[in-house]
């Protein structure tokens, strides 16, 4: 009767679980934060699948690989303003090193430490090159001119500050000049 009194009142009824029938079975006591690993599957005999990592189908197909004197006549292809500019460091250096009358050890020391420099910035230049020509705008380079360019200015502005630490070069530029 009571049930009829309160028909919103609930019943409880403990059914027990089944195995294999929505409750898996628990062979550890529940731990909160700690996974429970099946150990009713079998061990995975097949191996897990290999995804391949080929982007050809993302990007452009990639250029042919050329060989190395392909990439070596690119790099010579202006190479005269990097020569003209050598030589013009060399004889301004030079004209600075002989005017010093002394030692040509510290000398010739600053003027392989200037070209090294050089040959940095023909290298900077080159990465520059790659990063913005080829792989920002996709533009094929097919000479080094735009680095021998900036090589050879950079040499003559070299061969200009040895010729402004010679005094009588300066005598005379500035009575050229009339300063």
């Amino acid at each position: 009767m009571a049930d009829q009194t309160q028909p919103w009142a609930e019943r409880t009824v403990e059914v027990p679980p089944q195995p294999g029938v929505g409750v898996p079975p628990q062979r550890e006591p529940f731990r909160r934060g700690v996974a429970s690993v099946g150990q009713s599957r079998a061990p995975r005999t097949e191996p897990f699948p290999v995804v391949d990592h080929d982007t050809s189908d993302w990007s452009e197909p990639a250029a042919p690989r050329r060989p190395m004197s392909w990439h070596v006549e690119q790099l010579r292809r202006g190479g005269e303003w990097s020569a003209a500019g050598a030589l013009f460091a060399f004889v301004c250096w030079g004209i600075w090193a002989i005017s010093g009358r002394g030692d040509l050890g510290a000398p010739l020391l600053t003027f392989l430490l200037s070209l090294l420099v050089a040959a940095g910035l023909f290298a900077l230049s080159r990465l520059l090159g790659r990063v913005i020509l080829e792989r920002q705008l996709g533009r094929v380079r097919r000479s080094a001119r735009g680095a021998h360019l900036v090589t050879g200015v950079f040499l003559a502005g070299v061969g200009i500050a040895y010729l402004q630490q010679t005094q009588w070069v300066m005598d005379a530029w500035n009575f050229l000049t009339g300063n």
